[in-house]
């Protein structure tokens, strides 16, 4: 078909644009040949008129359709040309991040500036042994690309890594070694790769410089040689530079800098120990401060130097050497501040001790005048003399220039040299893989010579890329066996002429040095006149005489001819390097000269193997003979020639492979791209010069099945033969007429460009057509229905309506005649609520009057009633008034009547006094005085007599009572002291008297308050009695709303408690799991080490005959195999001693079981912790349903207040207590206080405290009796307003009537009303509809705050509780546990002799001392007296142990002396009865207590073999088994039973060397077995099997209960006696795991060939998904010859596998933790490999992996495996595959997303979505704005960032006991097996 025809309407071209480089525009109308002009749109919906060239009038660059687009090859692009190639590269790096892209063999690497997680270790596992076509494009694809033709080929590898500076050269080449440290094989040569990133840093710092373009650029280039043993194992490296830019140190360019390690020597001039160097800033020296850029913004270079040094030290140069590099680097900052001074135009000299000169002279150890001399003249030879010439001042300051250049150089090699010993490999080395890290063309606006040679170099390294492309092309084509066509490629051989051909540039800038008074004007000159129009390639600029123009291969570039004459000679005068060779005291620097006369030829290296490039040319003062003085002084062009051709001779040598670094923007902003820079480096970087390569041939190429499978849409169905081969050819020739566009190779086909869109085309015109055809089929079938729908619903409309109209009219006339029956007893109904009405009136108004008539009747009755009181009253009054005066005047006349009276007899009584009778009446009355005086004189006398005798006796004591007087006296002055005291404690009192009088105040106040606020209650209550019966409704259904919330709430903590106890449970499983699988990676690191050393024993033992190793790949992926964990062990000599002497012709001795023992005690911690998780898990569920009972059970919301209100109702009781009984102690002390003044009972003082103490009393007993009232109103009110019904929400009358009566003063009343008013003043305004106050809601709302509080307490209380419980059940259970252990051992005890029993519990005894001092002593580790008094206290038990041991001791020898009594006795006794007793009676009686013979009488199912037959049933029954047989034709596990059956015999015989020996002996024969044929599936399996019921009968038959359950009575005595292989089982638990672990290794080898074949590229489904174009990624050198996979193979696979362990007898629960893995395997390679290929993430593809799951679970419904958790691990999978089909547009698609890929990361879900690529045109790509929505919706996500599943990951592994029902008397030993020797006892 003709290119023109494709320019139709719609089609897309490329146009040239000056912004964006190329434009995609549409065309408007079809092109016709002739036309000039074409109409076309742009995409922002502009049209144009192109205009055609009208010579060449060639068209635009069609685009490529859009399928076609972001596909991982270039080459397999349609179109190939400039535009296709950028937007291709643009699309994969803006829109689907992808950085790396394929360009037939070249990878093109676009610097993201942005760290990106591809580079990890399982992205390296992911890569390792895959064909270079079959995944994304990666630098890791091309390493292993290298590294796999380097074993296959035996042929050393390159890989060219080149680029613009900021491109990421160093950053690819560093990845690359990576790899290639990683897949090598060996984890330990790893560090060879550390030390080579280790140079970075002194590499960077001598090396790198800031220019324009790239802050740190090498300004060197490097060729690193990766070297491998004959195991293809890195063993070293070696570094060769290339091109280092020496007249960067003499000279920078503006904005530009020198090398690193000067900045970073000034930015560290202050440090001590730089002190001696005398820098300072970077400004003062003439060489840094040139570009006037000294500062990089975000770099310290101080900082820098430290890690210079730190490199530096690492890579073995001592501190002095490094001193030395800083001093002579000092020196040369030094020595380009020395200034000259000019005597006149052909001399000079230098100033009188310039200092810079004298610190340069000090730093180098030189003399200063010889110094000095030597920078102003020259030494001179002829043929007759030698003389000394001056120089002048120009010539001068280059010598200077040309010697500072001079000594960086050296010391430059030097340094390289250094790092090259400490990478240098010990091991000889087999082959190499070189990385060739080295900058690319180069162009700016001054280019020099530096550039120069760089473009020299690029042009040859351009001319070999060329050359190796077009062989590849021929190979492709002769393989093929397609005719050879002459490809024209550019040729840049003449480029290269014009720089090194005779009469070159290159030899006139020689022959130009060699000229006396050679200029670089002269020498521009003679380019004129060579080259100028003699050679296309050479131009002149027109506005310059000292420049010329060369034509590159990727651009013109111009060059300034001044400096290229001294830059090129770089002279250096022979006598200053003598001067420095000759310093003494600075070592180091004649060392950099030491190789001077040394003469290279042009294709040697150095021994080093670096090629010194930058070794400039000596002058010596005289010529020497030969060729040493040829060498001598050869300039610096030709040297740089000959290493370069050194280089490509290297490099020629090898198989080369390319990485072309791009650098997307000037700015380094991440993931932008800018076009112009982009094509500017496609040119220069040789990409584009491959594509026109590819393009002048046939750039498409398609298998026949490919091509088959893609257009099978344009075949009919007579098209299609059997051989697919012609098939396609017969469609071609009708498709394609010219048969020059295409061409039929062996596999392939062969396209021109242009041809595949051609035919895609043509595919999507038919699919639209098809789909248009099923459009329309599918419409006209849709429009018939909804017809047909409409039809029928407007029939059923019509019918309804109808109906309804009838329906309506039958209601109308229903109303009607209901409406006049409700007329009628409407107006009935008025009239009688009429009539009602007035009758109601009538009598309410009868019922006023009367009631009116009568209050009145009664109040007039009333107010009589009180005047009659008021009169009686009164008159009362009146009448006791007139009584009362009546009274008083009766009462005075009767006195004075009564006064005169007495008067007259007072007048008579004087009367008769004065008469003589009177007289004689007196006198009589004395003399019987004076007788009775006499009387009592004489009684006085007798009493004076007694007083006197009482006198005496009163004298003697009184004494006594003084004395008496006298301690009363001291008495009294202490209790007036006491008085005193007592005094102001009355004073105390009394002012407590006075606080108590101030609160009495306050209590009548509130007193007071209360009663007002009790009247306003009682006046407010009666007026909201109405209202609250309303609200009682609301507050009802409010009631039952809460409950329901309550339950709401309740339901939803329990859920929470539900979903938080299976979280947890789930996470005690995983970590759980965790454990076991650091415990099982442990053992499988011990069994890696134990094999390795092996290995290594007998690589030793054969040393001296290894015959040569065959060209095989070392597993890439065994250092990612092992594990993290290390495990070390000894072996004892006395442990393998019997086993050497049994075993002399083994060289190596069998491993010993202590080996293993010593893994018991992680064990047993591993057994507790997952104990304690279990306890905790069930504590857990206990919590669970306690909670969930709690919620049921709530307490009544006024039963938690009256508990907080009694709580605070007992503290103030006691409190009022507490005052009381000080009360009464005051009033006690007071009674008790004897003071006479103060304290007595009668004092004033102590009446006044009594009065005032019982006032208060009797006021608080007052108030309290008021306040009780109060309250009992309060309630009866309360009472009145609550409703009977409900009991949950409103407040008992009881239960309150009892808190009032509990209160008992006023006070809490107050406080209690305060409170109610504060949280009145807190409740919300949403409920003032209660009432005025919204009291009621606020103490409801009170109440649940309360009872929220009380039922938290609770909940802490009862977990407290509970874990107290908890704590105690597990004592119980440990204690029950111990029990269970000490019966046991009681019972092995008694079935022992004597000694051994003694020996036994002793022991025991030592066991749990020892456990549990080392528990103590964990348990006191930080409380050392603690520990020190167990430790006494353990003394004293180990003490009593011993005396209890002794007391044992004599006991058992009084026995036994007994014991042989009896003993004689009964042989006396039985003598006589000999003949009737059997022998074996005779020898069971003596030991008939511990029941042996009975169990010798009765034993059954053991074996009996010799001690030297041990080794031949190892042999016969492990060694030489051949599995297949066993497992057909005997019963599964025969040779575990056979090996329990032996160890029951020697356990038996209470043999323990023959168990230990056996059992050693059987464990180290499965490992030989399963080390010798580990690669056979079968063999693996069946042991597996045997080890595991092995391992089961030994529990089995252990004896303990919980092993015993399920044991028959007869198994039950078959169970082991004397020994406890606990230990033992541990061992061999380990031994079946790492069994295990070897099955999954071995299942995973032969499923991984077939997973991607047989998930992902194989059509299961036929026809659904579409082939792309692959280019040339699919190379010839990367594809191995291999059948193809298809499901159905791995589906066999399985099926075999299963089958296998089925007929091994593997315990059902092994081989579903066995299916499960190979399931996880399957499902993680599978996800691996789409997420890293692109070409498999499509709609069709998500299909096919569903389909193919879905086999895979039919396969385990089959099996009865669907709860092994297998289908589980395909859940990441199934998720990817259905990411691939929903739909990707809208933001309900992207939340639809994030919920459905729950097991995809962040990082797997983003990178499908940026490889999802359409196959057909009618599917779309994902938009980058809905991948955003993506990102930021998953951003809270908390997943690994890693990208990759870890294929190599083994899920821990369990072996759940299933007992065995078979009986072991029943087995029989078949003879095949060759155990003749073996008895059955």
């Amino acid at each position: 078909m003709a290119a023109s025809e494709l320019y139709t309407k719609y089609a897309r071209v490329w146009i040239p644009d000056p912004e964006e480089v190329w434009k995609s525009a549409e065309l408007l109308k079809d092109y016709k040949p002739g036309d000039k002009v074409l109409q076309l749109r742009l995409e922002e919906g502009k049209d144009l008129e192109y205009c055609l060239d009208t010579k060449t009038k060639e068209l635009p660059p069609l685009r490529n359709p859009d399928i076609l687009v972001g596909e991982n090859d270039l080459t397999a692009l349609s179109y190939l040309h400039e535009p296709a190639v950028l937007h291709n590269l643009k699309v994969r790096f803006i829109d689907s991040k992808l950085i790396y892209t394929y360009c037939g063999i070249v990878l093109v690497a676009i610097n993201p500036y942005e760290q990106l997680p591809i580079y990890g270790e399982d992205i390296i596992n992911a890569y390792s042994g895959q064909n270079m076509g079959d995944m994304d494009p990666h630098i890791f694809a091309v390493a292993e690309e290298a590294y796999k033709q380097m074993a296959r080929d035996e042929r050393n590898q390159s890989i060219i890594v080149s680029g613009e500076s900021g491109a990421g050269k160093t950053v690819s080449a560093k990845y690359a070694m990576r790899y290639f440290a990683t897949v090598s094989g060996s984890a330990s040569e790893a560090n060879v790769e550390e030390k080579v990133l280790a140079s970075n840093p002194i590499m960077e710092s001598i090396g790198n410089a800031k220019t324009t373009r790239n802050d740190n650029s090498s300004r060197f280039g490097k060729y690193i040689e990766i070297g491998f043993d004959k195991r293809y194992r890195i063993i070293g490296a070696n570094m060769r530079t290339y091109l280092l830019e020496k007249s960067r140190v003499v000279f920078q360019a503006e904005e530009e800098r020198n090398y690193h390690i000067f900045y970073q020597l000034c930015a560290s001039a202050a440090l001590p120990e730089f002190k001696t160097l005398r820098l300072g800033n970077a400004n003062y020296f003439h060489y840094t401060k040139q570009g006037g850029s000294p500062v990089i913004d975000g770099v310290d270079d101080a900082k820098e130097m430290v890690n210079t040094r730190q490199a530096c030290t690492l890579l073995g140069i001592s501190d002095s050497y490094q001193m030395g590099i800083f001093r002579i680097l000092a020196g040369i900052l030094h020595l380009g501040n020395v200034e000259f001074a000019s005597r006149d135009s052909d001399s000079c000299t230098v100033p009188p001790k310039h200092e810079p000169l004298t610190i340069f002279c000090d730093l180098m150890g030189v003399e200063y005048e010889e110094m000095a001399h030597w920078l102003c003249h020259r030494k001179l030879a002829t043929a007759t003399e030698t003389y000394i010439k001056p120089i002048s001042k120009l010539h001068a300051i280059n010598a200077r220039d040309a010697l500072a250049k001079h000594i960086y150089a050296n010391l430059f090699n030097w340094i390289v040299d250094h790092v090259n010993k400490a990478l240098h490999a010990t091991v000889k080395q087999h082959s190499f893989i070189g990385v060739l890290d080295i900058y690319g063309f180069e162009t700016f606006e001054i280019n020099s010579f530096e550039q120069f040679c760089i473009n020299y170099a690029n042009e040859k390294l351009q001319q070999q890329f060329n050359m190796h492309v077009f062989k590849l092309e021929q190979e492709e084509y002769m393989k093929e066996q397609i005719p050879w066509t002459l490809i024209d490629f550019y040729d840049n051989q003449p480029c290269i002429n014009l720089i090194e051909a005779k009469m070159g540039v290159l030899d006139l800038l020689d022959e130009e040095c060699k000229m006396p008074k050679g200029s670089d004007d002269s020498w521009a000159q003679k380019l004129y006149n060579t080259h100028l129009n003699k050679c296309a390639l050479f131009e002149k600029p027109r506005l310059s005489n000292k420049a010329f123009i060369i034509k590159h291969f990727a651009d013109k570039v111009e060059y300034q001819c001044e400096g290229f004459l001294e830059k090129n000679k770089d002279t250096v005068y022979e006598e200053q390097i003598k001067v420095l060779k000759s310093s003494k005291k600075f070592k180091l620097l004649p060392e950099l000269f030491q190789d001077e006369e040394k003469v290279l030829s042009p294709t040697s290296a150095t021994p080093s193997g670096r090629v010194p490039l930058s070794r400039t040319a000596v002058k010596p003062a005289k010529a020497r003979p030969g060729q040493a003085s040829k060498e001598h002084k050869k300039t610096v062009g030709h040297q740089f020639r000959n290493s370069l051709h050194l280089l490509m001779e290297t490099l020629n040598a090898t198989t080369p492979h390319y990485v072309r670094c791009i650098k997307p923007n000037d700015f380094k902003f991440p993931f932008t791209f800018d076009e112009k820079r982009a094509v500017q480096q496609l040119r220069a970087c040789g990409v584009l010069e491959t594509i026109r390569i590819s393009a002048a041939g046939f750039p498409s190429r398609w298998t026949y099945q490919e091509f088959f499978s893609r257009y099978r849409v344009l075949m009919k169905q007579r098209d299609v033969l059997g051989d697919r081969k012609q098939t396609c050819k017969n469609v071609l020739e009708k498709l394609i007429k010219d048969k020059d566009k295409y061409q039929f190779g062996k596999t392939k086909i062969f396209f021109r460009a242009g041809q595949v869109a051609y035919l895609e085309k043509i595919r999507a015109d038919k699919l639209r057509a098809a789909c248009i055809r099923i459009q329309k089929t599918i419409r006209g079938w849709l429009m018939r229905k909804k017809y047909m729908r409409m039809r029928k619903a407007a029939i059923t409309i019509q019918r309804h309506v109808r109906g309804y109209q009838a329906r309506c009219y039958a209601k109308f006339l229903r109303r009607t005649r209901a409406a006049i029956t409700i007329q009628k007893f409407q107006r009935m109904y008025v009239v009688r609520k009429r009539y009602q009405c007035m009758r109601a009136t009538t009598i309410a108004l009868q019922a006023l009057l009367r009631g009116y008539m009568v209050r009145n009747k009664y109040q007039m009755m009333l107010r009589e009633h009180k005047t009659v009181i008021i009169q009686k009253h009164v008159r009362g009054w009146l009448a006791r008034v007139h009584y009362r005066r009546t009274l008083k005047a009766i009462v005075y006349l009767q006195c004075c009547y009564r006064r005169m009276m007495a008067k007259r007899e007072l007048k008579k009584l004087k009367i008769e006094a004065r008469s003589v009778e009177r007289y004689k009446k007196l006198h009589i009355g004395l003399e019987n005085k004076i007788v009775q005086l006499q009387r009592k004189i004489d009684e006085q006398n007798k009493e004076y007599k007694s007083l006197l005798e009482k006198m005496s006796n009163l004298e003697i004591t009184y004494s006594t009572e003084t004395e008496k007087l006298r301690n009363d006296v001291e008495r009294l002055r202490m209790s007036e002291e006491e008085a005193k005291n007592a005094t102001n404690r009355v004073i105390s009192l009394q002012e407590e008297i006075a606080k108590l009088r101030k609160e009495l105040h306050q209590t009548q106040s509130e007193k007071k308050t209360i009663e007002e606020w009790a009247d306003k209650y009682k006046h407010d209550t009666e007026q909201l009695v109405s209202e609250l019966k309303e609200q009682n409704t609301l507050l009802k259904t409010e009631k039952e709303e809460l409950n329901r919330r309550i339950h709401d709430q309740a339901r939803e903590i329990t859920e929470s408690m539900e979903r938080k106890l299976v979280e947890e449970t789930k996470q005690l499983e995983l970590d759980l799991n965790d454990e076991r699988l650091r415990y099982q990676n442990l053992l499988n690191e011990f069994s890696r080490l134990e094999e390795r050393y092996d290995d290594l024993k007998d690589e030793m033992n054969l040393m001296v005959s290894i015959p040569k190793p065959g060209h095989k790949r070392t597993d890439s992926t065994h250092s990612s195999n092992e594990s993290e964990y290390t495990f070390s062990s000894e072996i004892t000599e006395a442990e393998d001693l019997p086993v050497r002497m049994e075993e002399p012709s083994e060289k190596k001795a069998p491993l010993d079981m202590s080996l293993f023992l010593k893994l018991q005690k992680r064990v047993t911690e591993l057994e507790q912790e997952k104990q304690s998780l279990q306890d905790e898990l069930d504590r857990k569920e206990e919590q669970a349903l306690r909670a969930k009972a709690k919620e049921e059970e709530r307490p009544p919301i006024r039963g938690a207040e009256l508990e907080y209100e009694s709580l605070k109702r007992q503290e103030l009781e006691s409190e009022n207590k507490k005052l009381k009984n000080e009360l009464n102690e005051l009033q006690k002390a007071l009674t008790e206080t004897r003071a006479p003044e103060v304290t007595a009972p009668g004092a004033p003082a102590y009446r006044v405290l009594l009065d005032q103490l019982t006032s208060v009393s009797e006021e608080l007993e007052v108030r309290k009796e008021e306040v009780l009232i109060l309250r009992s109103q309060l309630v009866s009110q309360k009472e009145a307003i609550q409703p009977k019904e409900d009991k949950n929400t409103m407040t008992d009358a009881t239960l309150l009537l009892e808190d009032v009566q509990k209160m008992k003063d006023k006070g809490e009343i107050a406080q209690a009303y305060i409170g109610l008013k504060e949280t009145n003043r807190q409740s919300p305004q949403d409920y003032h509809m209660l009432n005025e106050d919204g009291e009621l809601w606020l103490a409801y709302e009170g109440l649940k705050q309360a009872n929220r509080l009380l039922e938290s307490q609770l909940q802490s209380q009862k977990k407290s509780h509970e874990n107290e419980l908890e704590s105690l059940r597990g004592e119980i259970q440990s204690l029950k546990e111990e029990n269970n252990r000490q019966q046991q051992l009681l019972a092995q005890n008694l079935q022992l002799p004597p000694e051994a029993r003694i020996e036994a519990s002793l022991q025991h005894e030592i066991t749990r001392l020892t456990n549990e001092n080392l528990f103590y002593e964990e348990l006191y580790a930080d409380d050392p007296k603690k520990y020190q008094l167990y430790r006494i206290s353990l003394y004293k038990r180990m003490i009593d142990l011993m005396e209890q041991l002794e007391k044992q001791d004599k006991t058992v020898r009084k026995l036994k002396k007994q014991l042989k009594v009896f003993a004689k006795k009964i042989g006396e006794l039985e003598v006589g009865q000999m003949e009737n007793i059997s022998p074996g009676q005779i020898i069971d009686e003596p030991i008939r207590p511990v029941n042996i013979p009975r169990k010798e009488k009765d034993f059954q199912g053991m074996l009996e073999y010799k001690k030297e037959d041990e080794q031949k049933l190892v042999k016969n029954l492990i060694l030489e088994l051949k599995p297949r047989g066993v497992a057909v034709n005997l019963i599964p596990g025969l040779p575990a039973y056979i090996l329990f059956m032996c160890v029951r015999h020697a356990d038996y015989l209470n043999d323990d060397q023959k168990v230990r020996s056996l059992l050693t002996s059987t464990i180290n024969g499965i490992k030989k077995v399963l080390k010798k044929r580990g690669d056979d599936f079968e063999t693996v399996s069946f042991w597996l099997s045997n080890t595991c019921r092995f391992l089961h009968c030994l529990k089995q038959y252990s004896g303990e209960e919980g092993f015993m359950k399920h044991n028959t009575p007869r198994q039950n005595e078959h169970c082991l006696t004397n020994f406890d292989l606990a230990e033992y089982r541990q061992v061999l638990s380990d031994l079946a795991i790492q069994i295990y672990q070897q099955l999954v290794r071995v299942l995973e080898n032969i499923l991984q060939p077939m997973i991607v074949s047989g998930m992902l590229e194989h059509e299961t489904i036929q026809g659904v998904s579409g082939v792309k174009p692959t280019g040339l990624r699919k190379r010839t050198s990367s594809i191995a010859d291999e059948g193809t996979y298809t499901l159905d193979s791995i589906i066999r696979q399985l099926n075999s596998f299963h089958s296998v362990m089925c007929q091994h007898g593997m315990d059902p629960e092994l081989i579903k933790q066995v299916v499960k893995q190979m399931f996880y395997i399957i499902g993680a390679v599978t996800l691996n490999n789409l997420l890293l290929r692109k070409d498999m993430c499509s709609w069709s593809k998500g299909m096919q992996i569903r389909y193919n799951v879905s086999q895979l679970e039919e396969w385990l419904r089959d099996k009865n495996l669907m709860n092994s958790g297998a289908k589980e691990t395909l859940e990441p999978l199934i998720q990817a595959a259905q990411l691939l089909q929903v739909k990707k547009k809208t933001d309900e698609d992207a939340e639809a997303i994030c919920s459905m890929c729950n097991a995809l990361t962040t990082a797997q879900i983003v990178k499908v979505l940026n490889l999802y690529t359409p196959v057909n045109e009618f599917e779309e790509r994902v938009l980058v704005s809905f991948i955003r929505t993506i990102q930021v919706r998953l951003r809270d996500r908390k997943d690994s960032p890693q990208l990759l599943m870890d294929a190599k990951h083994i899920f821990p592994v369990t072996f759940p006991f299933n007992p065995s029902s078979l009986a072991l008397e029943t087995i029989q030993i078949p003879a095949s097996l060759g155990l003749g020797f073996i008895s059955r006892v």
